[in-house]
């Protein structure tokens, strides 16, 4: 999504619409907010990595826990995908400013195909 340069903040308007942010100062106070918040989201992420790794081991796990999780996660990874759309922006807007460009990468494939391959 093409943003003219503008940050993605780690939250919406009310009506679920993203919220932008003129770089001029990245280090205004709501610019150093986003930061906080961004930490924050990325923090429960993982919090809640944690906790759905240990309430899927357990064996007896009533189906509104499942559900409850699962919209849990469902939340965090919608914060931590807004959290890598903003920060990748930034580091493309900075590597246009620098000069720097995207190396041009190209696939290799194995020339091997796979009935000559030993199984693994």
């Amino acid at each position: 999504m093409a943003t003219n340069g503008l940050r993605l903040l780690p939250w919406t308007t009310p009506d679920g619409l993203p919220c932008y942010l003129s770089p001029a100062d990245t280090n205004s106070r709501l610019s150093r907010r986003a930061d906080e918040i961004e930490a924050l989201q990325l923090s429960m992420a993982a919090e809640l990595l944690g906790h759905a790794r240990m309430l899927l081991d357990e064996r007896k796990v009533d189906i509104r826990e499942i559900r409850f999780l699962a919209e849990r996660l469902c939340e965090a990874l919608r914060d931590v995908l807004r959290v890598a759309e903003s920060r990748g922006a930034r580091l493309r807007a900075a590597d246009d400013e620098n000069g720097y460009a995207e190396p041009n990468v190209s696939m290799v494939s194995d020339s091997a195909s796979d009935s000559d391959r030993e199984p693994s």
